[in-house]
């Protein structure tokens, strides 16, 4: 086994390669590793089965969900690299440029950080993702995923490889680390000089580790406590449309809604049909009902789970939803930027004043007006996918595209100047 120390001083002999392709080479690429995903697919699903019938006893069927892999997820996986791939390079891009009196011209140039390590748990498909993102932001890729989906990633790996090699490439611009222990993720945490960037991505106690112990630059990706607040004058079927894609299209994603907040005004015509659509239709027909933690005005409306002080305060990943009845909107607003954790938050309303005092006041990375929270995606906002979701606010916020994988320097051209 290649240990994790070998594998970062392995990343340092390569990462200074990829400066020297050019955009379209590194094009060329990405088509062939989207192509590769294809055509290992047989393997790659073979692979992630044994990675699902190993996880199933220990984790939760929605954590399943973001574990499993078939025919359609790997061709979206293939797609987000074309996606990438069809992006401008953000490498050697002029950010800036001015002309001093004493006849130096100095450029702001954008380049790339280096090593970028990244970790992981459960879903496969972030293997891809970053690493195609990082190719094409110019840097090498430090993959560390969870036990629970060691071989599925591998597999992905291995056909990115096949990639890399078909172009006369390094295999160690994409490097996985075979370890799985938290020895491994300690590793990268304090791998001065030789991790540019460290990017969580998993549960509230692995980003809170990572930052706490990190000795390298870390993002802090946060966890998606995310609300939507229904206004006083909502228009029903339109919010119950929205609220449903929120809670229901994929709960164990950071994007999906944790909380509702319903105006006093719009509880009794709400709550009921929240109840109905989540609850009463989901048994009826064979599905998981969602368990609505209610707070006590809520709750003279419809039947649920008592809330507790931590149900706000909780990502759950499940179908669970916490819900709550507020007087106004600045009783929302102040809920919200108290218990969020600065990812997306959104308002339902047919009030122009209010939409606006919502996006001002609410602090989060995302904020949406009459939107499904569930948009909060690199792939959703152009950016062809993400390396994560940034909840911090110095160098990056909210998903993490090629851009956010860029630093900058200096370039100054003289002519023989001295000081």
């Amino acid at each position: 086994m290649t240990t994790t120390q070998e594998l970062l001083q392995q990343a340092q002999t390569v990462k200074y390669l990829l400066g020297e392709l050019s955009g379209s080479t590194k094009n060329k690429v990405l088509h062939t590793m989207a192509d590769c995903l294809l055509e290992h697919s047989a393997s790659i699903l073979e692979q992630n089965q044994q990675d699902v019938d190993a996880a199933r006893d220990t984790i939760s069927p929605v954590m399943i969900d973001r574990l499993q892999l078939n025919e359609k997820r790997i061709s979206e996986m293939a797609s987000g690299i074309r996606a990438v791939a069809a992006l401008p390079d953000p490498i050697g891009k002029i950010l800036g440029s001015r002309s001093l009196p004493n006849g130096l011209l100095v450029k702001k140039c954008s380049v790339p950080l280096g090593v970028i390590a990244i970790i992981y748990e459960s879903r496969p498909n972030v293997t891809s993702d970053a690493a195609s993102l990082a190719f094409k932001s110019g840097n090498v890729c430090i993959l560390r995923g969870g036990k629970e989906s060691y071989r599925s990633n591998r597999a992905i790996v291995d056909a990115l490889h096949d990639a890399l090699r078909r172009h006369d490439l390094p295999e160690n611009l994409i490097c996985l680390i075979e370890d799985t222990t938290r020895q491994s993720a300690k590793e990268l945490m304090h791998a001065i000089g030789l991790v540019d960037m460290l990017i969580p991505r998993g549960g509230a106690s692995l980003i809170k580790t990572c930052v706490e112990e990190a000795q390298v630059p870390c993002i802090h990706t946060g966890t998606g406590i995310c609300h939507i607040y229904v206004d006083k004058g909502a228009k029903t079927d339109k919010a119950m449309l929205i609220l449903e894609n929120a809670k229901l299209s994929r709960p164990s994603v950071c994007n999906a809604m944790e909380v509702c907040l319903v105006h006093e005004d719009e509880a009794a015509a709400i709550l009921p049909l929240l109840h109905q659509r989540m609850v009463t239709d989901r048994i009826a027909a064979g599905e998981t009902p969602v368990d609505l933690r209610l707070d006590p005005r809520a709750a003279s409306f419809i039947p649920g789970t008592p809330a507790q002080a931590e149900d706000y305060d909780t990502e759950f990943l499940d179908y669970i939803l916490t819900v709550k009845v507020v007087s106004d909107l600045r009783e929302a607003i102040d809920h919200i930027n108290l218990h969020s954790t600065g990812h997306s938050e959104a308002i339902l309303t047919e009030t122009p004043d209010s939409a606006t005092l919502f996006s001002r006041m609410v602090d989060s990375a995302a904020v949406y007006v009459n939107a499904s929270t569930r948009f909060t995606d690199g792939g959703e906002f152009g950016l062809g996918c993400e390396m994560g979701i940034s909840t911090q606010k110095l160098h990056a916020r909210g998903p993490m595209g090629l851009e956010e994988l860029t630093a900058y320097k200096y370039v100054i051209r003289g002519e023989g100047q001295i000081r």
